[in-house]
């Protein structure tokens, strides 16, 4: 327990966004389809970004107030950018399950695990990965630049540094993903048009 309370400020600030992100969505939700509020249950929804732009806010005073960078910096910046890429799929999908588990919707299908569908999925899943790489990696150079650590000169210098090992370690994951996710799909699952179109479109675009 004493070391739970010894955490970094900034994990007590991600875990408490990771439970107010689930909060809103479920309030938001409850809004449009329990209780018939389709304009209250936008405006909660819409305060769902506001939550990683306090998590910045949080990072960047608590860098600029002299915190040395660790990977807990680095890891709010990168759960802004998943959240932003992942965002709006996740709220997209919890949607079309609170409609149907409440609002006699129709069941959400399966996501397909083959053919055309199942690479359309890929892809669309690897763009998002894209967007949060590409929100995260300008976000870590901004700490980096907000913290005062010194342009890197070699790799080493870049490797020591957590924001700029996290900055590579993302693009790896980046790079890994697109090669277990579309391409592997269009080398190994690709099997025309064979799948059931009741499974087309499972995933949000």
């Amino acid at each position: 327990m004493h070391e739970l309370t010894q955490l970094n400020p900034i994990v007590w600030a991600i875990l408490a966004v990771e439970v107010a992100f689930w909060l809103t969505l479920a309030s938001g939700l409850a809004m449009r389809y329990l209780f018939r509020m389709p304009r209250a249950s936008r405006t909660i929804l819409l305060c769902v970004p506001l939550l990683d732009l306090v998590l910045i806010a949080l990072t960047v005073v608590d860098l600029a107030g002299g915190t040395e960078p660790d990977s807990v910096h680095a890891l709010a910046v990168v759960y802004l950018g998943f959240t932003i890429g992942f965002g709006h799929a996740t709220i997209a999908w919890a949607d079309r399950w609170f409609a149907y588990r409440f609002a006699d919707g129709p069941r959400p299908p399966k996501p397909p695990r083959s053919g055309t569908a199942y690479v359309r999925r890929m892809w669309a899943e690897w763009r998002r990965v894209v967007v949060a790489w590409a929100i995260a990696l300008p976000g870590l150079l901004g700490l980096a630049m907000v913290a005062g650590v010194a342009l890197p000169t070699d790799w080493d210098a870049v490797l020591s540094d957590p924001l700029l090992r996290m900055a590579v370690g993302l693009t790896w994951i980046a790079a890994i993903w697109f090669a277990a996710g579309p391409v592997y799909a269009m080398v190994f699952r690709w099997e025309g048009e064979r799948e059931d179109a009741s499974t087309a479109g499972s995933e949000p675009a």
